[in-house]
């Protein structure tokens, strides 16, 4: 059985997913991107394909050490992709939207599908149903909203996300919590609804880890999958990485 490690380091946590064959299997959090705790995963999985999409400034030496242990491929606006970027500067296009991007493409080929990530950001992806990725919209995060009110205020709070919110607060908690979560709600149900009337038999995808606190507040109808990151890396990796 063929094994590929999908390696996802992001603005907030650094993450790997392992597949047998196309089947994926389990999703680990990594300490950190050091060379040392790649090594544990290598030796844990014994891999034969790896694929490492990375959005901060990760070691060299990490890159080094996949190549030198399995069929290594580094997720890059240089990736042979399922679709075309036809963007002013396709370089500064996150290794995260691509992965977002290609998964899109791969489950619901000749789809426009509008792909929203719920991660450190809010990314929107818009792919063509004649695949071309053409970009979207990126806005702070659910963690991101709440932090900022405590960072840049005074005296409110940081309080933590949660999904069952009043429509109206009763105390400082609950009035941000609404605020965030609803006012969140409504942002992506805007955007959806604005796609919807340009783009006929549109597809929407919902990822991220903040999916258990937004979907239940949509009104649009969405296709949620918390893995989709994942499931986009494992295809690109299979189209660079054949054999």
């Amino acid at each position: 059985m063929a094994v590929t490690l999908c390696y996802d380091f992001g603005n907030t946590r650094l993450k790997m997913a392992v597949f047998d064959n196309d089947r994926l299997r389990e999703i680990k959090v990594l300490p950190d991107g050091s060379p040392a705790a790649v090594e544990e995963t290598l030796a844990a999985y014994r891999p034969e394909k790896s694929i490492l999409s990375s959005v901060i400034n990760h070691e060299a030496g990490t890159e080094a050490l996949l190549a030198s242990r399995t069929r290594f491929h580094h997720l890059s606006y240089q990736t042979r992709l399922a679709f075309t970027t036809p963007v002013g500067r396709p370089e500064t296009i996150g290794a995260d939207r691509l992965a977002l991007a290609s998964a899109a493409v791969h489950y619901f080929p000749g789809r426009h599908n509008l792909v929203i990530g719920l991660g450190t950001c809010v990314t929107y992806n818009f792919i063509s149903r004649d695949h071309e990725f053409l970009g979207g919209a990126i806005s702070p995060g659910l963690e991101m909203r709440l932090r900022s009110l405590n960072q840049f205020t005074a005296k409110l709070p940081l309080v933590p996300a949660d999904s069952n919110v009043p429509l109206i607060g009763y105390d400082t908690a609950t009035n941000i919590q609404t605020g965030v979560v609803m006012g969140m709600a409504q942002e992506l149900d805007g955007f959806i609804r604005a796609y919807h009337e340009k783009f006929e038999r549109l597809n929407v995808l919902l990822t991220g880890g903040d999916i258990v606190h937004l979907a239940p507040h949509l009104r649009c109808p969405v296709v949620t999958d918390p893995d989709l990151l994942f499931k986009g890396l494992f295809a690109i990796s299979e189209a660079n990485n054949p054999g």
